[in-house]
């Protein structure tokens, strides 16, 4: 892996406190009696009293005393493996935020263990593991906090912050891949029926719907599409996916249509305010009540809020419609590359999931399609 140089000037990789009582808000490390040119990665004060976020062990008395008016921070190395993340690797802020939420936990172990990052090895990292299933976390959750947590550690050793990897031996836990649960076409009608009603709601809703199922994008991918991404004409439509990688995707005939019926004047027009709060509002495809851009939460709502109208509140999300663009697309006989490509997977394999079929559905094919399916079994 190949990481951008930190330099001989960079920071330590300390795990910091800002104290408010500090002379300029200077941060002050706790927990190690280095100087302060070491490379070592003291513990951070953690947040004490009511409120504060549960670690594994227990901090000595004093220092969940000295911690109650202090603001817990990453270590400079994870603020520094975030960033690289980030800006060299591309990562989505979805996948930025949830890294951060991992370290943040490891290093409240390390914290009550009065460890250092140099310190850990691989019973330390095992022992994190633990504490994760013992909570109740789900396996997924376990593999991702563990990707986190070995980023960073490979991170470190290929910036020569560290000796070694102690996450090299750990294994994580095995995440069986899942079916998608796909509507069935039949289902996908009865949404789409749900959107009744005049006005720029109705025609924004049937335009966000029919573009998660007809162009299969993400709900991420469909609250950041600009005027200048759709060409309705062309019937193409440019969607900005993870990693920030670009790609273009067909515009079907029913989404094409709601699309021009809300960009019309009887719909996104009458959610334009009389002032725009930021520029980025303004080129919005999808806006909300009070003319902003609409956000993933925003978007979530509407989904939700039409699954229950059509009874299917249980099993829909936004990424059920993309499975179930891709599923269908596969059962009408679309090539696996062409879904990979619509999808923006970077690889075939993720596609592949799509594959996989029920027995009856493997059987009807073979029956119609293989020559002596259907002979006699008389010799």
């Amino acid at each position: 892996m190949e990481v951008p140089r930190l330099g001989a000037g960079a920071r330590s990789s300390r795990i910091v406190s800002r104290q408010p009582g500090g002379p300029g808000g200077e941060p002050n490390v706790v927990g190690s009696s280095a100087g302060p040119t070491s490379r070592r990665n003291a513990v951070p004060v953690s947040r004490g009293g009511a409120g504060s976020e549960t670690s594994p062990g227990a901090a000595p008395a004093g220092r969940r005393d000295r911690s109650k008016v202090a603001r817990a921070r990453l270590s400079w190395d994870s603020e520094e493996y975030l960033s690289w993340l980030a800006v060299e690797v591309g990562r989505s802020a979805n996948t930025i935020a949830a890294y951060r939420r991992d370290l943040r936990s490891y290093e409240e172990l390390l914290l009550a263990r009065r460890l250092d990052l140099d310190d850990v090895t691989r019973s330390v990292i095992e022992d994190y593991l633990a504490y994760l299933r013992a909570s109740g976390m789900a396996r997924s959750s376990i593999s991702r906090a563990l990707a986190a947590v070995r980023g960073l550690h490979r991170f470190r050793l290929d910036e020569g912050l560290a000796s070694g990897d102690p996450t090299a031996d750990v294994s994580g836990p095995r995440v069986p891949p899942g079916l998608p649960k796909a509507l069935s076409e039949e289902e996908v009608k009865r949404l789409i029926s749900a959107v009744t009603g005049e006005g720029p709601f109705p025609k924004r809703d049937l335009a966000m719907l029919e573009v998660l199922y007809g162009a299969g994008v993400r709900i991420s991918e469909l609250v950041g599409l600009s005027m200048g991404d759709l060409d309705l004409s062309a019937g193409l439509m440019k969607v900005l996916g993870k990693g920030n990688k670009e790609r273009l995707v067909p515009v079907g005939g029913f989404a094409a249509r709601a699309l021009d019926d809300w960009l019309g004047g009887s719909g996104r027009a009458l959610l334009v305010p009389q002032r725009w709060a930021r520029r980025s509002d303004a080129t919005a495809i999808f806006l909300s009540r009070l003319g902003t851009r609409l956000t993933r939460q925003g978007a979530w709502g509407v989904v939700r809020h039409y699954g229950a109208l059509a009874g299917l509140s249980d099993r829909l999300t936004p990424h059920v419609l993309r499975h179930s663009c891709a599923t269908h697309m596969l059962d009408h006989g679309a090539d696996i590359r062409v879904v990979q490509e619509l999808l923006g997977h970077a690889s075939i394999t993720t596609t592949q999931i799509y594959t996989r079929v029920t027995p009856e559905h493997l059987r009807r094919a073979y029956e119609l399609a293989h020559p002596r399916a259907q002979g006699s079994n008389a010799h």
